[in-house]
């Protein structure tokens, strides 16, 4: 898939510049911070279990899940992302791989985290990573989705509303629990959309 090698590329490309600049980002943008947390809490809520940070980029979402006693680790597209990550959060597990076609096993995972790694899955490709990310969730199991919302998309970033993710979610075969607009007065608000894989009971 060419986006697939043009993202993979692109994050290569700026890696180290792009960890410094989001080193501390979840320390500025607390509302953002504050998803991760209601994340982690909800895993916990269910009895815990292993979580993906899936677009991990250099890892510090995964980290900030760890110290929040999560059982997490990251997966990027991207080689070099991985390589930082693994080099300033050597206590987590970091792999390379695609949300696209993810080797991971059938309901072996309590949660899923992608924030804001969505915004570079083209509108025909997101049916099929949100089925993967049912298929590696147990029944119960929590995602969590964060991205820049609007109507206006480039050739490398997508702006989506917040109906419409959430129709995907739910064609996927999810529950929707939870949707937090942030910054609704910025030029580019993002959005968190909490769900769950339904139970047997719901």
């Amino acid at each position: 898939m060419t986006w697939l090698n043009d993202t993979r590329n692109s994050y290569d490309a700026i890696a180290e510049s792009y960890a410094d600049e989001t080193r501390d980002l979840l320390d500025r943008l607390l509302h953002v911070r504050a998803g991760v947390v209601l994340f982690s809490e909800l895993v916990r809520a269910i009895g815990g279990g292993p979580v993906a940070d899936i677009g991990c980029g250099p890892g510090h979402t995964t980290a900030l899940l760890q110290e929040l006693g999560t059982d997490a680790f990251g997966i990027d597209l991207s080689p070099a992302m991985i390589e930082i990550a693994r080099r300033e959060h050597p206590g987590a597990r970091f792999e390379v791989g695609s949300m696209t076609d993810l080797d991971l096993a059938d309901e072996s995972l309590a949660g899923v985290l992608a924030w804001w790694s969505l915004i570079h899955i083209p509108d025909e490709a997101m049916p099929g990573v949100l089925e993967q990310f049912h298929r590696i969730l147990q029944p119960g199991g929590v995602l969590a989705v964060g991205f820049h919302v609007g109507e206006k998309s480039s050739s490398e970033t997508y702006h989506r509303l917040p109906s419409q993710v959430a129709g995907w979610i739910r064609a996927a075969g999810f529950a929707m629990d939870a949707q937090h607009l942030l910054r609704p007065d910025d030029p580019t608000p993002g959005a968190i959309l909490f769900a769950h894989r339904p139970t047997a009971d719901g």
